[in-house]
């Protein structure tokens, strides 16, 4: 972490960790290239409107189409979880952040560090600088939701440059390119209605924060294959798998649901020997919620 002056303020080593650093598009191609293999048809063009508890979709062309077991991941705007009135609070908070990507230079490409996050402070404002790929940049331009100039897109670069003198070379490589969104966090009732679950930004947005936000629903999503898996093999010991959202916001909300469901909705039910039931801490899901388990932390 550096000031406004290039001055370094603090060093973290992510010793003992994995982190990784992805494009999106390459993990929605690989999601994709997944599920095709799987046999998936994805259909594009097809939004999604509303659905009912009892799994009935409704398409934005009017169409309705009943499933067995309907995922909502249709972010913190979600129109699905909006029709079963799961939303408890949404609150936004009072910063946001411009994100964009833009192509290395020779000498990013040649660099030996490439795997260095910088974050750079100056008042209010904050410029992220990381790599993400062999040939691409990620940078977060942070403010305050107020600053409207600092705020715009396309990037006022004469104000971004006069906040941070040392990284003009850099902001001018700024295209039109860029999106604002302000933070915010979103809290359910529940995480699940009847047939539909509702997973990522949909269920529990939050700040960004090294990916936290992303990771956690790709948590919910391996959790929520290991419950339907669970249920296919034992009936006896299927019940609902909506977790309540009670308690504090955390970005642990998978160990949180896991945990809840673990002890409380049936990975073992009386009179159920079958091996893959067994409690929590053994069987299936010591290995299938592993992941899930875990408790990222942002800063």
């Amino acid at each position: 972490m550096r000031d406004g002056s290039d001055r370094l303020i603090s060093t973290h080593r992510w010793s003992g960790s994995r982190v990784f650093s992805v494009v999106r598009q390459n993990v929605i191609n690989a999601l994709a290239t997944a599920a095709t293999r799987a046999g998936v048809e994805i259909v594009t063009e097809s939004a999604a409107t509303g659905v009912t508890a009892d799994g009935e979709l409704t398409l934005a062309d009017g169409r309705s189409l009943r499933a067995d077991l309907v995922v909502g991941a249709d972010g913190s705007n979600s129109r699905l979880r909006d029709s079963l009135g799961l939303l408890s609070k949404r609150k936004y908070l009072v910063d946001g952040c411009t994100r964009l990507l833009m192509d290395k230079i020779a000498v990013e490409r040649a660099a030996t560090d490439g795997a260095k996050t910088i974050e750079y402070w100056s008042g209010s404002r904050r410029v992220l600088y990381t790599p993400c790929s062999e040939t691409d940049i990620y940078i977060a331009l942070t403010m305050l939701d107020n600053d409207d100039v600092a705020k715009a897109v396309p990037v006022r670069k004469d104000e971004w440059k006069h906040a941070f003198p040392h990284l003009e070379t850099l902001i001018d490589r700024i295209g039109e390119q860029g999106r604002y969104d302000r933070f915010e966090l979103i809290k359910l009732k529940r995480w699940s209605a009847g047939r539909v679950a509702i997973l990522g930004d949909a269920a529990h947005a939050l700040p960004p924060n090294i990916g936290q936000g992303g990771g956690c629903a790709m948590m919910n999503a391996l959790s929520a294959c290991g419950l339907s898996r669970a249920r296919e093999r034992c009936r006896g010991c299927a019940r609902n798998v909506g977790a309540r959202g009670t308690g504090p916001y955390r970005t642990y909300a998978t160990h949180f649901l896991f945990s809840r469901l673990g002890r409380q909705h049936g990975l073992r039910a009386a009179g159920c020997r079958a091996r893959h039931c067994r409690p929590i801490e053994n069987g299936w899901c010591g290995n299938a919620t592993r992941t899930a388990l875990h408790r990222p932390t942002g800063t």
